[in-house]
């Protein structure tokens, strides 16, 4: 061997080296996934003289073409890589393939993880050598190598941002659900007013719920409550409850009538959600002076009542449709209660009357029904029904909210 071929050949080494430290460097400075692949085109194009290159990669379970370099349109617009080319998995010669499409190239190169093909670069050279060796054969194994460097460089750049948009994400929530924990009231914090005792139990199914209750003291003497669920889940649901609460909390005194006051945050529910979403709410009103309750259920889960004396359990379903249903609420019933004895109000969003088994979605309120009448006091009802529920069988919030009228 000539010094001229043997330093030729040292350089050729060499230049191998320096473009893997390169590739490496390159990977380290967290370049974007295009520039690593223009790096890798101009290694393949430039410096060694392979003027092809397809390069395809499984991406969210779809093959895509990430890079095609000087291949004839038809080649590119005919060739299916799930019909050519899985039948590879290892470097195949395109001369001993059947298929017409290939012969345009030179080499297929599979890259393989875990048993299966997550990428394949295709290279051609159209410049015969000088002695008629082409530049694919005299550089197929470096570029083996480059290929599977480059395939993982790619992929750990999806799984590092990947994890960023779901750490966004993840913070997104916790602030959501922290925003969302202040609108619930806590039960230290429920108005003290004589003649009324006070629960309540709050449980999302996700960092972020859709339930909503609320308590606001009216007068010395009166208070209005209402507990709520918004259709869907997550941070949508999550937004329209936040402003639900802030028209319920302007809008809610002691002057307005409850039907009237339905009418207006249909139309603020309307305006937020702009049809897309919707509320049921059941919303009312108990005066300790004449131990009277109004109410309207709007498409809520009926709460039940229970009058300790009579012994006497029924349900409030005096109302109309769920707020954002439709523009103008044609009927709108009102129900009004008379405690003349003591009793007790449970109301309820449907993550506790609604539970799984298998494939069905089963509806019982048998729950309230049996710990209701037991004449415990109603922070001991409310406690009791939440232990009831096992974790297992809830797919949905959970939120109670009792009165006990002494």
């Amino acid at each position: 061997m000539s010094i001229t071929a043997s330093q030729n050949r040292l350089q050729l080494s060499t230049f191998k080296l320096n473009a893997l430290l390169g590739m490496a460097q390159a990977i380290s400075a967290e370049l974007k996934t295009e520039e690593l692949i223009d790096r890798f085109r101009r290694i393949l194009n430039d410096d060694l003289g392979i003027d092809r290159i397809l390069l395809y990669k499984m991406e969210e379970g779809k093959w895509e073409l990430l890079l095609n370099s000087n291949c004839p349109d038809k080649v590119v617009e005919n060739i299916n890589v799930e019909r050519d080319l899985i039948p590879f998995n290892e470097i195949t010669f395109v001369g001993v393939s059947d298929n017409p499409i290939l012969l345009e190239l030179d080499v297929i190169i599979p890259v393989i993880q875990n048993n299966q093909p997550v990428g394949y670069v295709l290279i051609g050279d159209t410049n015969e050598y000088e002695k008629g060796v082409s530049a694919t054969i005299r550089h197929l194994n470096f570029v083996q190598t480059l290929s599977i460097i480059i395939f993982v460089a790619i992929e750990n750049l999806r799984l590092f941002h990947k994890s960023l948009e779901q750490e966004a994400i993840r913070k997104e929530l916790e602030l959501a659900s922290r925003m969302q924990s202040m609108l619930i009231p806590a039960p230290t914090d429920m108005p003290k007013i004589p003649g009324i005792k006070i629960a309540s139990y709050y449980h999302p199914h996700f960092e972020v719920g859709g339930d909503y209750y609320d308590v606001i003291a009216l007068s010395p003497n009166e208070i209005g409550f209402c507990i709520a669920d918004v259709s869907g889940k997550g941070i949508s649901a999550a937004l329209l409850m936040s402003n639900f609460q802030a028209n319920l909390r302007a809008l809610f005194d002691n002057h307005i009538n409850l039907k009237t006051l339905i009418k207006k945050l249909n139309e603020r529910v309307l305006a937020a959600a702009k049809g897309e979403k919707f509320i049921t709410l059941f919303i009312g009103r108990y005066n300790t002076s004449n131990r009277t309750l109004e109410y309207i259920n709007a498409g809520h889960n009926p709460p039940f009542a229970y009058l300790h004396k009579s012994k006497k359990i029924f349900q409030l379903k005096s109302g109309c449709v769920g707020l954002g249903m439709i523009d103008d609420i044609p009927v709108i019933n009102d129900g009004k209660v008379v405690f003349d004895e003591p009793g007790t109000l449970i109301c309820y969003t449907d993550g506790l009357v609604e539970t799984v088994d298998g494939d069905k979605v089963i509806y019982s309120t048998k729950i309230i029904e049996e710990i209701l009448p037991s004449n415990q006091s109603v922070d001991k009802i409310i406690e009791k029904i939440a232990q009831e529920r096992t974790s297992e069988k809830v797919f949905d919030d959970i939120s109670l909210l009792g009165f006990e009228f002494l």
